[in-house]
């Protein structure tokens, strides 16, 4: 088992959940892993991380499938202009490489905001450390796992 999928199931399990964490073969964007699970596209938390212009830190926002982020909403959000962050910031602070970063289980605390719209099921997926790697939780669970606030920054 890889090191990143460790962190996430011991994540899950120090939180008090039993994780159903699944192989799905490939699921390096939101479509492929609705496909695999079976589930509407919505129903993926994507996590897309962006680099404040002021802190230089990795500021992860969770959306659903279907949405895109906007960067000026998501600035504003943020309070700081933001950034493109590079795979060598999102291994650094996060553990996990792109196309796999879950949204626990990160090697340093990192902001994060939730987008609403993933509010709106009882069960949504989440990348689970690694690109063939997802994970089905509640929203209000994934709010309170991450901290995020949740906030419309998308279009």
């Amino acid at each position: 088992m890889s090191k990143s999928l460790t962190r996430v199931r011991t994540a899950l399990t120090t939180a008090g959940i039993t994780p159903d964490i699944r192989e799905v073969g490939q699921a390096r964007t939101a479509q492929e892993a609705a496909d695999s699970v079976g589930c509407a596209l919505d129903q993926i938390a994507k996590s897309i991380i962006f680099r404040g212009e002021v802190s230089g830190e990795a500021l992860l926002f969770l959306t659903a499938g279907g949405n895109k982020v906007d960067a000026d909403l998501a600035a504003a959000v943020a309070g700081e202009a933001l950034g493109k962050a590079d795979a060598t910031l999102i291994r650094a602070q996060t553990g996990f490489a792109i196309g796999g970063v879950a949204p626990v289980g990160h090697l340093n605390p990192i902001r994060a905001w939730l987008d609403p719209r993933l509010c709106t099921f009882e069960v949504i997926w989440a990348a689970a450390g690694t690109p063939r790697h997802v994970f089905a939780l509640d929203p209000e669970t994934l709010e309170r796992l991450t901290g995020a606030d949740k906030a419309h920054f998308t279009a």
